[in-house]
């Protein structure tokens, strides 16, 4: 999914002179965005230096190491939040040693959005843009943000199209750091620290979902569908059957974000331990307070905290 945000951003940073070819560009990834910025680096004559999760697996480095890029893997953590705090520690550290590497910062710089603009005109062309839910785990902010900006305001007029954003339980974007998950938090979709290209104000309606949830879901999306995807994949999908089933008059697309190879130990060979999804449904909450394991659901109606950065497009 990251793959068209990456190259976008790298070639605005090379078209705007950010950047030249063989300059070193750095950041931290859990997963997928690790990959993209390789394939985009290797396709721009970049350097690519990656902090890595603890949950980078043997798979995603021999690829990294396919396309020549450094990866630098924390030590095995149990705490998202030490692990994401340490990565961003050795960020400043290498930025200190290496001031002429260019930090991405998929995290809080808007360049990121950028490579989404095509895919929602695709979406919109397909879809007409109306009556519309977009379903996707919020994650970085950049893909649904992106996404739901351009179809709502695309030239033609803006479209009728509701966001709803998928989270993990222990994620602070949208208050739920408070409520643990007892397996792992989902890291593609959530975050221990703030992201500032989090638009909350984009967001109709937010799902929390545990890890058993999505467990769930992905193996349901492969049964049923064919299609093997990662956990927030699962957790995605399992949302958009909801809103579906909420709102049959609508049309519901969802974002899956990766293939399930890095899950096959944590997630399909525990395919037994899957909860039919005819047997789960949403507790539909008003306030955070009320969010409880293994599946919460409620609306947010765009609201802006106060206290969240904006993200501004270019």
């Amino acid at each position: 999914m990251k793959v068209v945000s990456a190259l976008a951003a790298v070639r605005h940073l090379l078209d705007t002179g950010t950047v030249r070819p063989g300059d070193t560009l750095l950041d931290s990834s859990s997963g997928i965005y690790a990959y993209a910025l390789a394939l985009a680096c290797h396709r721009h004559g970049m350097r690519c230096h990656i902090v890595g999760s603890t949950t980078v697996d043997r798979t995603l480095r021999t690829q990294l190491a396919v396309l020549g890029a450094t990866l630098e893997q924390m030590d095995p953590c149990d705490d998202l939040k030490l692990d994401q705090k340490r990565r961003v520690e050795r960020i400043h550290e290498i930025l200190a040693a290496h001031p002429e590497y260019h930090w991405m910062r998929q995290y809080h710089d808007d360049i990121h959005y950028l490579g989404y603009r095509a895919i929602a005109d695709r979406i919109r062309e397909a879809t007409g843009g109306e009556g519309l839910t977009l379903v996707g785990g919020v994650g970085s902010g950049a893909s649904t943000g992106a996404l739901a900006r351009r179809l709502r305001t695309a030239p033609g007029g803006p479209a009728d199209v509701r966001l709803v954003g998928v989270q993990p339980y222990g994620s602070v974007t949208f208050g739920a750091e408070h409520v643990a998950d007892p397996e792992i938090i989902i890291a593609g979709i959530g975050s221990s620290i703030p992201f500032g290209n989090v638009s909350h104000e984009l967001y109709d309606t937010l799902h929390w979902i545990s890890f058993d949830a999505a467990l769930s879901g992905s193996v349901d999306l492969l049964r049923r569908h064919a299609v093997f995807a990662g956990l927030s994949t699962g957790a995605g999908y399992l949302a958009a059957h909801h809103e579906r089933e909420r709102d049959a008059g609508r049309t519901v697309l969802f974002i899956a974000a990766d293939t399930g190879h890095r899950y096959v130990d944590t997630v399909f060979a525990r395919h037994d331990e899957a909860t039919p999804l005819k047997n789960l449904a949403p507790r539909d909450v008003s306030d955070q307070s009320e969010l409880a394991l293994p599946w919460s659901r409620m609306p947010w109606n765009r609201t802006r905290p106060e206290a969240a950065p904006a993200a501004t497009v270019r």
